[in-house]
């Protein structure tokens, strides 16, 4: 980050919010220089660092970030107390990670003050599984193993009880950012298995149901694009609405190579009825807003697009107040704010809009210090706190390593 007092931060946020009764202030919450703080996923569909009560965030500690975790390579999961100057306490260890998706880490929302949910690998076989561990017992209550299928979180319900499954394997074979490396693969010979897509896992009885297959995913996507039947696909940001009855994901493919990229967004089910391509593509990280709408970019303008009726709902902001709607978007707990994390020539902002009467600010620029792009770049993944007036990202300390930064909003 470039190294800004506390007078020249509110002076440049007061700058850029004339129009605005309200400011932010930054501060970082975990230093270096041996080892780099992250939390992980976009911080949408609700998925909060913080705890119940506010203590404790959950993050990632790692001792590198120049190349990708290999097999054998763990992640320290620590906790930041919040009551003690965000003291780093580790809890556990993941050898099932990445630098833009970390481990998946979301407090359970059953008991969202001592457990988290995280993935893991068995070291031995190589196969990916999701934990739930609790904080106060200091232990694993249970590991999801599925010794056929595999999978590990592709996010939690918003409401909790149930989190989707990903073939994390398949994730790293067919673009590698998303998935672990050297993580057993049990469709790799099969461009669309009838095994292998969207599971959906019940918490309680531990019950794993497929509930869209790549079968089904390839001839709902052939009338789109033909070249599906030789393109193997893989699914990407399955995300929760907030009422729990209806899932987003992208079925993907050739995504590295754009001119025969495969990029196709549905909606489902949680019983995997209903299950539909959307006519209208919604680009960057879309985030869930109410029922059945989502926000997210189109012609470039930031949106509200109801995945029902499948057309566009409505615009937030002026056209000036996004410059990249398609940059990583995350909406309050309460509703009443969106933040957007864009970069731009190496360096990310943050615009906070506060939906109730249009008001919004952009922070000064954090440098990315060539960490943009690749399996390793930075996104800026904002994440709020339960109380709507905070986020947590990442972002590089003066010393280059990779940390973690709370955006504070007042007034």
């Amino acid at each position: 980050m470039r190294t800004l007092t506390r007078r020249t931060w509110l002076a440049a946020l007061a700058a850029a919010a004339s129009a605005a009764d309200f400011r932010a202030e930054v501060r970082q919450i975990t230093f270096g220089p041996k080892h780099h703080h992250f939390f992980g996923y976009i911080g949408h569909v609700q998925n909060i660092p913080w705890n119940r009560t506010g203590r404790y965030m959950v993050a990632l500690r790692t001792a590198f970030q120049d190349r990708m975790p290999k097999p054998g390579e763990p992640a320290d999961i620590v906790l930041l107390n919040t009551e003690r100057n965000y003291a780093v306490e580790p809890v556990e260890q993941t050898q099932a990670w990445n630098f833009q998706q970390g481990t998946m880490l979301y407090w359970n929302p059953h008991a969202a003050e001592t457990q988290f949910f995280f993935n893991d690998r068995d070291p031995r076989t190589n196969r990916v599984f999701c934990v739930l561990y609790d904080i106060v017992q200091r232990k694993r209550l249970i590991e999801f193993r599925y010794q056929d299928t595999p999978f590990g979180n592709g996010g939690v319900a918003q409401g909790g009880g149930h989190f989707l499954g990903l073939n994390y394997g398949r994730m790293a074979r067919l673009r590698p950012v998303t998935g672990y490396s050297g993580v057993f693969d049990w469709t790799d010979e099969e461009p669309h298995p009838e095994n292998d897509g969207l599971f959906r896992v019940d918490v309680k009885t531990r019950k794993a149901t497929l509930i869209v297959s790549f079968r089904q995913l390839r001839d709902a996507i052939r009338p789109i694009e033909p070249s599906v039947d030789q393109t193997p696909l893989f699914i990407n940001h399955s995300l929760w609405n907030r009422d729990g009855d209806r899932i987003y994901f992208y079925a993907r493919g050739n995504f590295d190579d754009r001119p025969r990229r495969i990029n196709v967004p549905f909606v489902v089910r949680p019983d995997g009825s209903s299950l539909t391509a959307q006519r209208v593509f919604i680009g960057g990280h879309p985030e869930w807003e109410v029922g059945a709408r989502l926000i997210g970019d189109h012609d470039g303008r930031q949106v509200l697009y109801d995945t029902d009726r499948q057309e566009i709902a409505g615009t937030l902001g002026e056209p000036d107040t996004f410059p990249n709607p398609g940059g990583d978007v995350a909406l309050s707990p309460d509703a009443r704010w969106l933040v957007n994390g864009h970069s731009r020539g190496g360096t990310v902002y943050y615009t906070i809009l506060r939906r109730g009467d249009g008001a919004w600010i952009r922070t000064p620029g954090f440098d990315n210090r060539g960490w943009d792009a690749g399996e390793l770049r930075n996104d800026p993944a904002p994440a709020w706190n339960r109380e709507s007036n905070a986020f947590v990202f990442p972002s590089f300390g003066n010393d280059g390593t990779r940390q973690m930064f709370v955006m504070k909003i007042h007034g």
